[in-house]
């Protein structure tokens, strides 16, 4: 089915690793998405610019050098600045260091909302869990 909306996607802050996005771009263009992929080592900036440029509906961040939490600091308030408050925003990947994921998955995703985001996913996550979470956040009925 195809949603026509549009999402970007790319790896933030000083991390190079975007095979995980980059898979996820794929798996969202096949069920409709219009994807605009940033590519690694993407300052937050860059993420706002293309959210205005594609009218994006959501921004997705990935980071899997463990810093996530760090690099992703202040993106709902700069996007709430920029006149995207309504933008959905996920992170995903190994967004702190591994250890903490293990063992304190939680007190992650209570961070990351606390930070604004929608969701954010362990590095473990399926493309389908995300389109999946996607399509109810934008409230998309298949």
């Amino acid at each position: 089915m195809l949603t026509t909306r549009n999402v970007v996607v790319g790896t933030i802050g000083s991390d190079v690793h975007m095979i995980g996005a980059w898979v996820l771009t794929k798996y969202l263009e096949s069920i409709g998405f219009k994807v605009k992929f940033l590519g690694a080592v993407v300052p937050q900036e860059e993420f706002i610019a293309a959210a205005i440029e594609t009218k994006a509906d959501a921004i997705l961040v990935s980071s899997m050098y463990g810093m996530g939490l760090i690099d992703c600091e202040g993106l709902r308030d700069k996007c709430d600045a920029a006149g995207l408050g309504n933008i959905v925003l996920y992170a995903g990947g190994t967004v702190v260091a591994p250890r903490e994921l293990e063992t304190n998955w939680d007190e992650v995703q209570r961070r990351f909302v606390a930070m604004g985001f929608n969701k954010v996913f362990p590095n473990t996550v399926m493309p389908e869990d995300v389109g999946k979470a996607l399509k109810v956040d934008l409230g998309i009925n298949d």
